[in-house]
């Protein structure tokens, strides 16, 4: 899996590119969709590299991608990822052999720089696909624990937990880029020590941490995915914020699960990893305890075991009103990796495709909160304060249990390994408007 294009020597002509700090070293090359600010033109198919967005629209009209094949080479003129996605694993792994080739430092003098770059401050980051279907995960034992402790001391993880990979089905139409302001919900809320319900402005309001994921080829109605096929039908990965309301949360949740405490928002960064650019960073997937129950057969297989694992590292910041105004950094919530994971990626997606359902390039799932088992790698403000009983204290002097107005939230991901270049997610922001 690992190949030229992750050749930690090569470095590109968009010098930014060669820094060391960024997220988008020639090595990485994620997809997005973008358009140049007040231009009104429409949507268009780029890469990151550097601090510059490669416009594959023009790629593709001076002809810099006619050695791929004619349908691959439309694709990259398209609006969204939709085509791209669909055509499967081979052609985006082409694709980013092309455009390797084309980014490279020997290649700088027979490419018109200024034509086919952009400034990331000069572009518009929309969604990078039309997202017929989102679906959210449950995958990490660790906060499950937690949150099941706060309500079930005695018994925090149901029996189903270790058997399947649970999830609910999310609000396609209100996932937003990043950089989206973000409005507080009402909704029904109702304290253990109040005897009626009321409606309202959430007053707990929370983020979640988590990394989805975007299926490139699709399955028939009625053809479930193999799990030893899984990935083939995976085109790469971003961040997800899904926002949270947490008093609506557990008054509504009884008896089907999460509905107006999580569809108000779901917030993702705007760039697609590929599994291409992370295959560096595989790892073997979570190593459950021997008392555990082994996975059912059509959720086992030994290159899932061996390598079904990403080791990527998540972050969360916060940078209020107050640290704004007095020009402070964003202040660390927590730091986790993916790869404590109790579900693999691979798992998820053959599990829901499992009755027969059909997933359709550009749908979206995620892996639900990520949290591990070390203080400090808590990926939600339920799990950090404790529902609130352990308020943060932040460096201006404040303290939050859950969000506040104008609290804007960051989440970060990268990869690190010894001998491959950082690979970054970017950005994944989303600040809470005042209510009115």
């Amino acid at each position: 899996m690992i190949d030229a294009t992750h050749d930690p020597n090569l470095r590109s002509w968009v010098e930014s590119a060669n820094q060391k700090d960024t997220d988008f070293p020639i090595q990485n090359l994620p997809f997005g969709v973008f358009r140049r600010k007040n231009s009104g033109e429409s949507p268009r198919v780029g890469v990151a590299i550097g601090d510059r967005i490669l416009d594959l629209t023009l790629c593709y009209q001076t002809r810099l991608l006619e050695k791929l094949p004619e349908q691959l080479q439309a694709a990259c003129g398209a609006s969204n990822l939709n085509p791209l996605m669909a055509m499967g694993r081979e052609a985006s792994s082409a694709l980013r052999h092309r455009l390797s080739e084309l980014l490279r430092y020997d290649e700088q003098k027979s490419l018109p720089e200024r034509e086919i770059l952009v400034s990331m401050p000069d572009a518009e980051l929309l969604l990078p696909a039309e997202i017929g279907d989102y679906t959210d995960f449950y995958a990490s034992i660790f906060h499950a624990t937690n949150v099941g402790k706060l309500f079930r001391p005695d018994n925090p993880l149901l029996p189903n937990y270790k058997y399947v990979p649970i999830a609910y089905h999310g609000r396609a139409s209100s996932i937003v880029p990043s950089g989206t302001s973000i409005k507080r919900p009402q909704g029904q809320r109702k304290p253990p020590n109040e005897p009626i319900p009321t409606f309202g402005y959430s007053k707990l309001l929370d983020y979640e941490m988590e990394v989805g994921f975007f299926v490139g080829a699709g399955n028939r109605l009625g053809r479930p995915i193999a799990i030893e096929d899984a990935e083939k039908h995976i085109f790469g990965l971003c961040l997800v914020n899904d926002w949270s309301a947490r008093d609506i949360q557990a008054w509504e949740y009884q008896p089907l699960g999460p509905f107006l405490a999580k569809s108000f928002a779901t917030t993702i960064s705007p760039w697609v990893v590929t599994l291409e650019a992370l295959a560096p960073f595989r790892c073997p997937a979570f190593s459950r305890p021997q008392e555990d129950p082994a996975p059912l057969p059509y959720l086992s297989s030994s290159l899932n075991t061996q390598l079904g694992g990403i080791d990527i590292t998540v972050e969360v910041w916060l940078r209020t009103a107050a640290m704004r105004e007095a020009q402070m950094e964003p202040f660390r919530l927590s730091r986790a990796s993916f790869e404590q994971m109790y579900w693999t990626l691979a798992q998820m997606l053959a599990h829901h495709t499992s009755n027969g359902c059909n997933l359709r390039p550009g749908d979206l799932l995620a892996s639900g909160t990520v949290s591990g088992a070390e203080k400090g790698s808590q990926g939600s403000l339920l799990e950090i304060t404790q529902r609130g009983a352990r308020p943060i204290k932040l460096p201006t002097g404040e303290e939050r249990s859950f969000l506040s107005d104008t609290d804007e939230v960051i989440l970060r991901g990268y990869c690190h390994k010894e001998g491959f270049a950082k690979i970054g997610f970017g950005e994944c922001r989303g600040a809470i408007a005042s209510v009115e």
